[in-house]
C-alpha cells in the first residue's frame, strides 16, 4: 500500500535555450498572446543545451516522493534508449515503478523545451507511449489501496480512461487530484464536467481554465480598470462554473502572476515567491503536487498551501529541470519562516 499514486506522462526533455530567440506579443481587446520566434531560415548557434526526464507523471511522482509519501507511478514508455534513461534516474528517487507499462512496440515520449530569455518555455512534444495507455494496462489494485490518486494531464487514447479512473478511485474511497489536461478540456465542457464532479482538487491554469469554461478575462481599456485589489469578474466566473461539487478546492495557475483559489466560500491569492527564473518547466507540476500535498500535511489549510505549493515551483524554476529544483517539506518551512511576510490573502469579490 501506498500514500499516492500518480498517472500521466514520462518523457525525456532536451532543453535548447538560444540568444536569437524573440518573444512577440499579440494583444487583442479581450486577450493577449506571447510567440517564441526564430528568424526564419537561419541556421543559429544553441547558447545552452541539457537533457533530463520530465513529464507530468515523472515529475509529481518525484516530488511526492521527495515530500515524504510513499508513491507509485503509472506511465507508460517504450524499450529503447530514452526509457532505459528513465529508468536510471528513478533508481536514487524512491519511487515505485511496480505498475510502470513499458511496450517493446511503442516509443517513449520525448520532447524539446525552446526556453526563453525570461525563462518561459516553448515545448514540442512527440506524445509516445505516453497517448496509448489502456484500461487494461493500469494497476486499478495499487489506487484501490491508496489514499490519493493525482492525474496528471493524459493525452491521445490515454485519455479515453479518465473516466474509469475517477470513477474507480470514488467507489473504493481513494482522493482525487484531477490536474486537466487540454485533450480531455477540448472534449467539451459536458465531458469535462463529469470528471470534475468526482474530483477533490482540480488544478488547471488560466489558459485552460478559459478554454474549459469558455470564458476570457477581459483586459483592460481607455474606459474599463480592472481593480487587482478585488477578484476579476471573469475569474470569478470561471470558478463558479469548474466548482460542480461541494467539497471540491478549485485552483487556477496564472503564471508569474501567482495563483488563486477557491473552496466554494472563499476566494484565495498566492503571489510567485520571489527568486530566480531559468526555465518554467515543471513548475505546474510541482505547485499542483505540492498544493495537493500540504492540504494533507497542514489540515485543508488552503492558503498556506498555496503558499508552499508557490515556494516549492519557485525551487523549480530557478534550476534547468522539471525536478532539479523540488524541496522537502523541511526546507519549504525553512523558507516560509524565513520570509513571514510572503502569504497568502483571502481577497473580496
Amino acid at each position: 500500500m501506498v500514500d499516492i499514486v500518480t498517472i500521466g506522462s514520462a518523457t525525456m526533455d532536451v532543453f535548447v535555450e538560444c540568444d536569437d530567440a524573440s518573444v512577440v506579443s499579440v494583444r487583442k481587446k479581450n486577450h493577449s498572446t506571447d510567440f517564441m520566434s526564430y528568424p526564419y531560415g537561419a541556421k543559429l548557434e544553441i547558447t545552452d543545451f541539457d537533457t533530463q526526464v520530465g513529464g507530468g507523471g515523472v515529475n509529481t511522482a518525484v516530488n511526492f516522493a521527495n515530500l515524504g509519501f510513499s508513491t507509485s507511478a503509472i506511465f507508460k514508455v517504450g524499450d529503447d534508449i530514452y526509457s532505459k534513461g528513465l529508468f536510471d534516474f528513478f533508481k536514487t528517487k524512491n519511487v515505485d515503478l511496480s505498475a510502470t507499462i513499458q511496450d517493446k512496440n511503442d516509443t517513449t515520449g520525448f520532447s524539446i523545451i525552446l526556453t526563453s530569455f525570461e525563462g518561459d518555455r516553448t515545448v514540442l512534444a512527440h506524445r509516445g507511449a505516453n497517448a496509448h495507455i489502456k484500461k487494461s494496462e493500469i494497476n486499478f489494485d495499487i489506487i484501490k489501496n491508496a489514499k490519493l490518486l493525482y492525474i496528471a494531464p493524459l493525452n491521445g487514447e490515454s485519455n479515453r480512461q479518465l473516466d474509469d479512473l475517477v470513477k474507480f478511485a470514488k467507489e473504493n474511497d481513494t482522493l482525487v487530484c484531477f490536474n486537466a489536461g487540454t485533450t480531455g478540456i477540448k472534449k467539451g465542457f459536458n465531458y469535462l464536467r463529469k470528471i470534475l464532479a468526482l474530483a477533490n482538487v482540480v488544478v488547471m491554469n488560466k489558459e485552460e481554465a478559459s478554454m474549459a469554461t469558455g470564458i476570457y478575462l477581459r483586459q483592460d481599456t481607455k474606459d474599463v480598470k480592472y481593480s487587482h485589489e478585488t477578484i476579476h469578474p471573469d475569474l470569478k466566473e470561471m470558478f463558479k462554473k469548474l466548482k460542480v461539487s461541494d467539497y471540491q478546492v478549485i485552483v487556477i495557475t496564472d503564471g508569474g502572476r501567482g495563483a488563486y483559489a477557491f473552496n466554494g466560500k472563499e476566494y484565495f491569492y498566492c503571489p510567485c515567491f520571489d527568486g530566480p527564473v531559468v526555465s518554467t518547466l515543471g513548475a505546474g507540476d510541482a505547485f499542483a503536487s505540492t498544493f495537493c500535498a500540504s492540504l494533507s500535511r497542514y489540515e485543508l489549510d488552503i492558503a498556506k498551501s498555496l503558499v508552499a505549493a508557490s515556494i516549492n515551483s519557485g525551487g523549480v524554476v530557478s534550476v534547468f529541470g522539471a525536478t532539479q529544483g523540488l524541496l522537502t517539506f523541511k526546507e519549504i518551512e525553512e523558507r516560509i519562516a524565513q520570509h513571514p511576510n510572503f502569504k497568502a490573502t483571502i481577497i473580496s469579490e
